[in-house]
């Protein structure tokens, strides 16, 4: 299996907490009716089964015509249309998109679309968090303090870094943490939220920090199904392990 691979699956496919996916695509598939009707064989029920258990964890972002050409090309045994040098540069660009895109619908979103009572608090909390002692805030609009300064290396936004975490909603709720699953994580600083890209770049390994990351630098207003609400400003406690 190509080497890119796993990291271009692993942006489309997982990480709900680290990785969103908010860039919508263009060019829809052009639809086609079903050939499986109750009268199928049970290969064919299978494979439909198959194909749709795929498509339903899957975002809107893969092009569904491109998806059958891949896999007919390797049923085929065909060589990759793509090197692995060109599907990282591909998942470079996407990347950049799917950034770019929540950015700028997160400054589209004016205050009057989201509760009052919510865009208040997020925009308070942030005031009055910048005035405490130790907490700096970027040009960006994020803000950050480091508890504990490491003296190791520090990341740029390539680097791939290993790190624990906790991350909270406003009220104190904890959505996703590392830390209670007793496992560090790692990934590229690039493919991880734009609060996330900037904020471990402050960091040296061995350092731990409080992240308080606005909402047009983490879900924006699509937020996490479930998990967290629209437009939420996350606090996150991030320990820096290692720098790659």
């Amino acid at each position: 299996m190509s080497k890119a691979l796993p990291i271009a699956v692993a942006v489309l496919l997982g990480g709900a907490a680290l990785v969103p996916v908010y860039y919508a695509t263009q060019h829809p598939a052009d639809a086609s009716a079903s050939t499986v009707s109750q009268s199928s064989k049970p290969v064919e029920k299978i494979s439909y089964a198959l194909g749709y258990e795929v498509a339903s964890q899957t975002p809107e972002e893969v092009d569904s015509n491109a998806f059958i050409s891949g896999i007919r090309d390797a049923r085929a045994k065909k060589e990759r249309q793509f090197t692995d040098e060109e599907l990282q540069a591909a998942y470079a660009d996407f990347q950049k998109e799917m950034q770019n895109k929540q950015i700028n619908d997160a400054k589209a979103v004016k205050p009057e679309a989201q509760p009052a009572s919510a865009a208040n608090k997020d925009v308070n909390f942030l005031a009055e968090n910048a005035k405490k002692d130790g907490v700096k805030t970027t040009a960006s609009g994020l803000q950050y303090k480091i508890t504990q300064q490491g003296k190791g290396k520090q990341p740029n936004a390539q680097s791939v870094v290993k790190v624990h975490y906790t991350g909270k909603l406003l009220d104190g709720k904890v959505f996703d943490s590392s830390v209670e699953r007793g496992q560090p994580v790692e990934f590229p600083l690039n493919q991880v939220i734009p609060g996330w890209t900037e904020g471990l770049q402050l960091m040296k390994e061995g350092s731990k920090a409080t992240l308080y990351i606005p909402a047009q630098l983490a879900y924006g207003e699509q937020g996490v199904p479930g998990t967290i609400p629209p437009n939420s400003t996350l606090i996150f406690d991030v320990e820096l392990i290692k720098v790659n």
